[in-house]
């Protein structure tokens, strides 16, 4: 199969949104995004939503000419409306901003409201703390998980991400779907033409299955049975009724380009970890440090460096049957 440099890959998947009524520093945004989903081995947030995304774009789903509004109602509280285009250029606002924002105020919050798809959310958290930040990230999706008992969905699988920094190293980022696997791995297969394992998703009926097609159509597995549904609860609450976006029940499909602009949101809060005593990082680092003492243990992240650093040097595998979809669009 084919291989791309990065560079290479992110012009393809830019020019290919330019052509699909998407301004080009917004087709660049997201494209460095999807990139980077790739190389990281995150492909259910990577090169798969090129076709969804240029989709929406031509249809007016997301507007790929939207340029976010950026105000800010109180010292430590940014507001962005994304206006109805792709979530990247908003969250390139947030963290552009939320750095002085957090060293004048100790702690900082962003809200984004009128949003689409994030990807992944750990990308976010960890250029926050390749700032020096601890940050925090939760952000609501399109119904997909049903309530503990309950057969339809109402949340959705609400990523949260978090991520500190160390000293002289990559910083610790955690980035987690509440269902079992983020939503897009089913879209990936479903694009592949593969099946899936049991346990990943219900069909309409609530019944498992191992088609992805069916699960697309029914719902997630949340992680953690009922505690994953009480956390994506939480992030319902924080990602959308606090910032004043479309909960996952109201919002439309991420995958199609179908009905109205999502309109979802994400809220980000940040910590300057020196407001809270000059050892913070270092106290990071102690931690950091009993965890990979222990034979066979690794902080989260290591999988995803090593695909990133293999990803840069050798560049991304594609399909032919990819790039000639989307010279196609």
């Amino acid at each position: 199969m084919p291989t791309l440099p990065l560079a290479d890959a992110e012009n393809l998947v830019a020019a290919t949104l330019v052509r699909c009524n998407t301004r080009e520093d917004n087709a660049r945004s997201v494209a460095r995004a999807l990139v980077r989903a790739e190389a990281d081995g995150l492909k259910g947030h990577g090169l798969s939503r090129v076709p969804s995304y240029a989709a929406q774009a031509k249809a007016g789903k997301v507007d790929g000419f939207a340029t976010p509004a950026l105000t800010q109602p109180r010292a430590a509280l940014l507001s962005i409306d994304a206006a109805n285009g792709f979530a990247f250029p908003a969250l390139d606002a947030a963290i552009a901003t939320l750095p002085d924002t957090t060293r004048k105020t100790g702690v900082a919050a962003a809200a984004i409201h009128r949003s689409h798809h994030c990807g992944a959310a750990g990308h976010a958290v960890e250029a926050l703390a390749e700032a020096g930040l601890v940050a925090m990230m939760f952000a609501n999706t399109p119904a997909a998980i049903a309530p503990w008992g309950g057969s339809r969905g109402i949340f959705g699988t609400n990523p949260i991400a978090f991520a500190c920094p160390l000293p002289s190293r990559a910083p610790i980022v955690v980035d987690m779907a509440l269902s079992k696997v983020p939503r897009g791995s089913l879209l990936a297969a479903k694009q592949r033409g593969e099946s899936v394992p049991e346990g990943w998703a219900l069909d309409a009926q609530g019944r498992a299955t191992t088609d992805p097609a069916a699960g697309l159509a029914g719902t997630m597995v949340p992680l953690g049975d009922a505690k994953g549904v009480a956390l994506a609860l939480m992030v319902e609450l924080l990602a959308a009724g606090l910032t004043g976006a479309n909960f996952a029940a109201e919002a439309s499909s991420f995958l199609d380009a179908k009905g109205p602009p999502p309109g979802t949101g994400q809220l980000i809060v940040t910590f300057d970890p020196s407001a809270f005593g000059e050892n913070s990082t270092a106290r990071f680092a102690v931690l950091a440090r009993a965890i990979e003492d222990q034979p066979g243990a690794r902080l989260p992240g290591k999988r995803r460096l090593a695909a990133r650093a293999a990803a840069a040097r050798d560049g991304l595998t594609v399909s032919g049957a990819f790039l000639a979809e989307i010279s196609a669009l």
